[in-house]
């Protein structure tokens, strides 16, 4: 049975910058978003805008709307939709980057990561061979990630 995973559009806006969206099918086989992540996508018109077209990607209704607006007070929809679909489905995990989204979602109990993670393992089980170079283009890409938070993950990465 293959694992349940949601996703936010930072994360699938980040790979797809640097044309490695394909560390999420790989990893995981399907991925699962909201149809706000789906509208935040399709209106941005950049890395990321067709991610829905894959065959792999499920577009799926939240359907608490009553979660969806409570958790609207602190996050954006396409966040609050992540973390509402991610319990509606009982999600194996969930992507989110943002750091309000993910306190929210580690609040909520849900199995919550974030791309560098991804990447990480994605390095592990040998989808990449490194991590510094797509990392660096991202940030030249307009991902924004502190001096500080790069060093720590790539000492912690090996590189």
């Amino acid at each position: 049975m293959s694992k349940i995973v949601i996703s936010n559009a930072t994360p699938i806006i980040s790979l797809c910058s640097v044309h490695h969206e394909h560390i999420l099918k790989e990893l995981f086989n399907h991925i699962v978003i909201p149809e706000a992540v789906e509208d935040e996508l399709r209106v941005l018109e950049r890395p990321g805008s067709d991610f829905s077209d894959n065959s792999w990607v499920e577009v799926e209704a939240v359907k608490n709307e009553d979660l969806v607006h409570l958790l609207m007070k602190d996050l954006d929809r396409g966040e609050s939709e992540t973390i509402a679909l991610a319990k509606q489905r009982k999600a194996d995990i969930v992507i989110i980057d943002e750091i309000a989204g993910y306190q929210i979602a580690k609040h909520f109990e849900l199995p919550v990561v974030r791309t560098l993670s991804v990447m990480k393992t994605a390095k592990e089980r040998g989808i990449i061979k490194k991590i510094a170079p797509l990392l660096s283009e991202m940030v030249q890409k307009g991902r924004w990630y502190s001096t500080d938070v790069i060093e720590k993950f790539l000492k912690i990465v090996g590189e």
